[in-house]
């Protein structure tokens, strides 16, 4: 069922005031990578979530966010001086510390205590595994989840961004539809994998057009309490059967198959970061072999992009790339798939079909988490007590079946083992 417009304004909105902007609010999010801003390193104007604010490290190397434009006269704070405790306006020399507090105001005369009365908008900022945090939600923050790549030691752990030029809930919800990744990122990879290869007529395989698939998969999800265990099924015939599990996580995350998470952080309505993060549960990644740089410049900007039509090689199509993009750019494929649906996908003029019942079901749980907030509740997955810090149900597998065992019953028994989101698949084995 297509949403409404109202619906669809809903779940795509999230300045300051808006319902799902409060809601995002309610959760701490990446504010830039840790390698944005190095010791010593200049500020850093960010926006997020429709705001303009500054991000700076003090004397102390901690993280600080504050509004970009000062208190005092409305200078941009991002060429201000990073000394005595804080960051400094180079309009009249205010100085600001990470807690928003005015430290000085050296214009005044001598013995004024003016500056004990300004409380410049600042953000709580928590620094983990490679990733600046911030909350910007009222009162006290929650406790930051115990999500699995914020969970093992930082060199376990590879997290980069990518700037998006759409809505971030096309890029989110991109990660919720499996089956799509039969089709746009189907590639010669796949013809030589049995469990995903299908093979033309001729000498030389070709990339087939309905998919690497066809007629062979069925999505299906379950709730669980930190959002919705999504699941692609394929027949493979013989009573055999593959699939691959991911989970979304309330409000815009979803950890995919294979220990990756892409998280989807509104930059404003119609732009937001990707942050792509990939962790090892079992050892320390080497950087170079998970490294996403050569697909973006140094501005985390695609190199495969809308002006270049994302470098699509016609050429390509026949036993190469079904989508005619390299698959090296493989998230600059979804891009020309979710910013090619418009800044802000119309969704009214959807026509889903069964397979899209995740898709349909993520959707609700967002508006239910809203209504939570507008009730004066915490939405699903903020914990304030460590007891509750939890994520255990989280699901990120793929591999075989074994005969007679659904995929709701093998992810349960991998939660049950503590292996859910391990950062490696597990196979279904008969007996296991």
């Amino acid at each position: 069922m297509a949403l409404t417009q109202e619906e669809n304004e809903l779940l795509t909105r999230t300045d300051a005031g808006t319902p799902c902007g409060e809601l995002i609010r309610r959760y701490w999010q990446p504010a830039a990578l840790s390698e944005e801003l190095p010791l010593d390193g200049a500020p850093v104007p960010v926006q997020l979530l429709g705001e303009d604010l500054v991000l700076f490290r003090d004397d102390q190397g901690q993280p600080g966010l504050l509004g970009l434009h000062c208190s005092h006269r409305g200078a941009d704070l991002s060429y201000g001086r990073l000394e005595d405790g804080g960051l400094r306006c180079i309009y009249h020399g205010w100085l600001y510390d990470i807690r928003g507090r005015c430290l000085e105001q050296p214009g005044e005369p001598a013995g004024s205590a003016f500056h004990e009365k300004i409380q410049h908008l600042a953000y709580p900022c928590i620094e983990k595994n490679g990733l600046i945090f911030a909350y910007l939600g009222p009162g006290q923050p929650p406790l930051l989840p115990n999500y699995g790549f914020l969970e093992v030691p930082a060199d376990h752990v590879y997290a980069v961004k990518l700037f998006s030029e759409c809505n971030y809930l096309q890029g989110n919800e991109g990660n919720v539809d499996l089956l799509h990744t039969s089709f746009l990122h189907y590639s010669h990879r796949d013809l030589h994998q049995s469990a995903w290869g299908a093979y033309g007529e001729a000498s030389e395989p070709v990339i087939d057009s309905r998919g690497s698939a066809p007629y062979r998969e069925r999505c299906e999800a379950e709730l669980v309490d930190v959002g919705l265990r999504i699941s692609k099924i394929r027949d493979m015939g013989e009573g055999h059967e593959y699939f691959r599990a991911a989970t979304f996580i309330y409000p815009n995350m979803v950890a995919v198959p294979g220990g990756q998470t892409n998280w989807h952080v509104p930059i404003d309505d119609t732009h937001h970061w990707k942050y792509t993060i990939v962790f090892s549960s079992e050892g320390r990644l080497d950087p170079n072999e998970v490294s996403r740089r050569h697909t973006m410049d140094e501005h985390y900007h695609p190199v495969a992009h809308r002006e270049n039509r994302y470098l699509q090689d016609r050429e390509l199509m026949r036993s190469f790339s079904y989508c005619g993009i390299d698959p090296k750019y493989f998230q600059q494929q979804d891009l020309c798939a979710t910013e090619g649906a418009g800044a802000i996908q119309d969704r009214t003029q959807e026509h889903l079909v069964a397979n899209d019942a995740a898709l349909v079901i993520s959707r609700k749980l967002l508006v239910g988490a809203i209504r939570d907030v507008q009730e004066g509740r915490d939405p699903p997955g903020i914990a304030r007590e460590p007891t509750a810090n939890s994520f255990a149900s989280v699901v990120t597998t793929f591999g075989d079946l074994a005969e007679g065992v659904s995929w709701k019953e093998h992810c349960r028994a991998l939660v049950a083992d503590g292996r859910g989101w391990t950062g490696r698949p597990s196979v279904s084995r008969a007996g296991a």
